[in-house]
């Protein structure tokens, strides 16, 4: 099919897909390997090949599914925890603690991402993070007629529009380790009025999708159907923050105490694409790498926070460290140079300003 066609396809799926909201069981990635030649930002150069898969709607085994109805007791109207599984919630972000060691639950998570077809482009078990590449959710692709004809002929070129990643970080506790999930998203939009090229531009993160990947992990690791759906659905804590500028050094204020604060800065981080390179959670502080925008052409808040972490051709990235202080119930955010400064430059208030986003 020529690229006019595909356009004028694309324009009418996405329409389409646009008016559904999210529906936990309408998830069903494709890889993006095999999309057509655009203008792509450099996080999305490598794509992975043609892999459809369905994410499992039921526990990956006979014996997984035993273990958590035999590890778990009757489930209460409002419940927290599941066994040696709990969640954890602070507004829309969730997480999960597991009282095992991270060492035994490294290879469960990764076989979570691999059996549900996704490629790792990161693997880094020292840091405990995992990354899966670019995938796209052809759930959904509306079920109409269109779709029953037209898409079973030109698959390929039938698309939503949009890719998503995701990425695991896990953490160990004195009494266990928490597992946190985070998504990135693309969407691909029309770049000229006269709707003849595309580009590919970030979409805003989705928490509900999040919590859905937390719940089937949950299950992975021998949660019921039911219970993890429990889990999920427990009431909301909401938190406050905002910027603010103390000694005259921007900094983010959290309402709440430290350990959530840093889970939240975590997540925060991860979603918005930085480059964490290391963490001492004992001292809190993130070690980040952090490319400035263009100089002399701003490209706007979503094209920085595209480029937050990523590797530019004139512009070489530059070490930060993210300070995230105790202050009794409240907690302050800071960004400090790779000594150890304090640092009040132009990066350091866009840095904060990203963070204290995320967290609203």
């Amino acid at each position: 099919m020529n690229t006019i066609s595909r356009l004028a396809l694309l324009g009418l799926v996405t329409s389409l897909a646009a008016c559904s909201a999210f529906e936990p069981d309408k998830i069903d990635y494709k890889s993006a390997g095999k999309a057509p030649t655009l203008e792509v930002p450099p996080d999305l150069t490598q794509l992975s090949r043609d892999n459809r898969y369905a994410l499992p709607g039921a526990p990956v085994s006979a014996n997984s599914y035993q273990a958590g109805i035999a590890n778990a007791p009757a489930l209460p109207t409002a419940v927290s925890s599941i066994g040696d599984v709990r969640m954890e919630r602070a507004g829309n972000e969730r997480w999960i603690v597991v009282n095992r060691p991270a060492d035994q639950l490294w290879e469960p998570v990764r076989d979570f991402w691999q059996e549900s077809g996704f490629l790792l482009t990161t693997d880094q078990r020292n840091l405990g993070i995992m990354e899966t590449d670019w995938a796209e959710n052809r759930g959904k692709l509306p079920q109409d007629i269109i779709r029953g004809t037209v898409g079973k002929l030109m698959d390929s070129v039938y698309s939503t529009g949009e890719l998503d990643r995701f990425r695991t970080r896990m953490e160990r506790t004195p009494n266990g380790t928490e597992i946190y999930i985070t998504h990135r998203g693309m969407e691909e939009v029309y770049s000229t009025a006269r709707k003849d090229q595309t580009i590919w531009q970030p979409r805003k993160p989705d928490p509900d999708l999040e919590a859905e990947f937390l719940r089937r992990l949950m299950v992975k690791l021998g949660v019921s159907q039911e219970q993890s759906k429990a889990l999920v659905a427990a009431g909301p804590v909401v938190q406050t923050s905002k910027v603010a500028t103390v000694d005259g050094q921007p900094v983010v204020q959290i309402n709440e105490g430290f350990e959530r604060a840093w889970r939240r800065v975590g997540l925060a981080l991860d979603r918005t694409g930085f480059t964490v390179e290391d963490r001492d959670r004992a001292a809190g502080t993130y070690f980040v790498r952090y490319v400035p925008p263009n100089a002399n052409k701003d490209p706007g808040f979503i094209a920085r926070m595209l480029t937050l972490g990523q590797a530019g051709k004139s512009d070489p990235p530059i070490k930060y460290r993210i300070q995230v202080k105790s202050q009794g119930e409240a907690t302050t955010v800071a960004v400090l140079n790779d000594k150890g400064a304090p640092e009040t430059s132009a990066n350091a208030q866009r840095i904060v300003k990203v963070i204290a986003d995320d967290l609203k």
